[in-house]
C-alpha cells in the first residue's frame, strides 16, 4: 500500500509541475499527462506493468462524472442559451456526419471493411468533453459570438449520439445480436434528460429546505448528487454523462448557498480527476506499438481535422 501511495503522490506532484512547464511551452496539459503515463508504463522508464481494462474503465468513469458535472456547473446559461440549438445540432447530426465520412475514408482509402471503418468513425466522432473544458477554461480564450459556450454544450451533450452509433455498429458486426435501436435512442437521450433535470431540481429543493451548515457539507452533498445523477439513468439504460452534465448546468445556474466555494472545490477536484484519467490512459498504452499504427492514425486525424468535421460543421451552421 505504501509504495502505491508514494507513487500517487509523485505522479500528482510531477503532473502539477509539468502543467506550469506546458503552459510556457504551449503543449496541451492533458497531452503531458498522457505522456507522463507512458513514461511510467511498461514501455517507459519505470516499467510499471498495468493492463487491467476493467479497473481503467471504472476509474475513468468516476473521473469523467466529475469532469462533466463541473463542466455543466461552470456553464453560464444566459450566455449559452442563444447558441444551444446549434450546439445540440452539432452534438447529434454533426457527430453522425463526422462518423459516416470518417468511416467511408477508412473503408475506401485505408482499405478497412465498411463496418470496421464506421466503428472507428463512431468511436472518435465526438469531441472529448474533458479536453474541451480544460482548454477553454485554462487558456481563457476570448471567443466571440458565444462560441465557447457552444463548444462546451456540444462536447457535453454529444456522448449519447456517439454511444448509440457505436452500439449499433457493434451489433451489426456480431451475428445474431439484435437490439431495438429506436429504444436505445429513446432511453439514452430521454432518461438522461429526465434524470438530469429531476435530480437537479430535487437537490435545489433539499438545499432550500435543509440547512447543512458549513460549505464543506454542501461539497459532500454535491459529490453525492453527481454520483447519483450518473448511476440512476445508467441503471435503466439512460446516458449517465448527459444526466450529470444537465444536473451541473441547472445547479450552477441556480441560487444555492456557497456557490463560490463549490466552484473552487470542484475546480481542484476536477484537476485531480483529469490527472487520473489521462495518466492512466498513458499508463495503459504501449508506445512501442505506436509505429505500427502511426501513419493510418495521422491520416485519419488529418481527414477529420480538415475534411469530415469541417463539412459537418459548415453543413449545419
Amino acid at each position: 500500500m505504501t509504495p502505491i501511495l508514494l507513487l500517487c503522490g509523485i505522479v500528482f506532484i510531477v503532473c502539477i509541475l509539468s502543467n506550469k512547464l506546458s503552459a510556457k511551452v504551449g503543449v496541451p496539459t492533458l497531452l503531458v499527462f498522457i505522456m507522463l503515463g507512458m513514461l511510467f508504463g511498461s514501455d517507459g522508464l519505470f516499467k510499471i506493468h498495468f493492463s487491467d481494462y476493467n479497473i481503467t474503465n471504472q476509474i475513468c468513469t468516476v473521473a469523467l462524472i466529475f469532469i462533466m458535472f463541473y463542466g455543466g456547473f461552470g456553464t453560464n446559461w444566459k450566455v449559452a442559451r442563444p447558441v444551444a440549438p446549434q450546439a445540440l445540432l452539432l452534438s447529434s447530426l454533426g457527430v453522425i456526419i463526422t462518423a459516416v465520412l470518417t468511416g467511408l475514408f477508412c473503408h475506401f482509402v485505408l482499405r478497412m471493411t465498411l463496418l470496421e471503418g464506421l466503428l472507428i468513425g463512431a468511436v472518435i466522432s465526438s469531441t472529448d468533453a474533458a479536453s474541451v473544458f480544460s482548454i477553454l477554461r485554462s487558456k481563457k480564450l476570448n471567443l466571440k459570438y458565444g462560441l465557447a459556450s457552444m463548444l462546451e454544450i456540444e462536447s457535453g451533450s454529444n456522448d449519447p449520439t456517439a454511444y448509440m452509433l457505436t452500439v449499433i455498429i457493434l451489433n451489426l458486426m456480431a451475428p445474431g445480436e439484435t437490439q431495438s435501436y429506436w429504444y436505445l435512442i429513446f432511453s439514452q437521450v430521454v432518461y438522461g434528460i429526465v434524470f438530469g433535470f429531476g435530480l437537479a431540481f430535487a437537490a435545489i429543493f433539499l438545499l432550500k429546505r435543509i440547512r447543512l451548515g458549513n460549505s464543506a457539507l454542501h461539497m459532500i452533498f454535491m459529490v453525492g448528487i453527481a454520483l447519483v445523477a450518473y448511476a440512476l439513468p445508467d441503471l435503466v439504460g439512460g446516458n449517465g454523462y448527459l444526466s450529470v452534465y444537465i444536473t451541473g448546468i441547472v445547479l450552477g445556474n441556480s441560487k444555492i448557498r456557497h456557490k463560490a466555494e463549490l466552484a473552487n472545490f470542484f475546480d481542484g477536484f476536477t484537476w485531480i480527476m483529469q490527472i487520473a484519467l489521462f495518466f492512466i490512459i498513458g499508463l495503459l498504452s504501449f508506445p512501442s506499438l505506436i509505429p505500427q499504427v502511426l501513419l493510418p492514425a495521422i491520416a485519419i486525424a488529418l481527414f477529420m481535422t480538415f475534411i469530415s468535421r469541417p463539412i459537418a460543421v459548415f453543413s449545419i451552421l
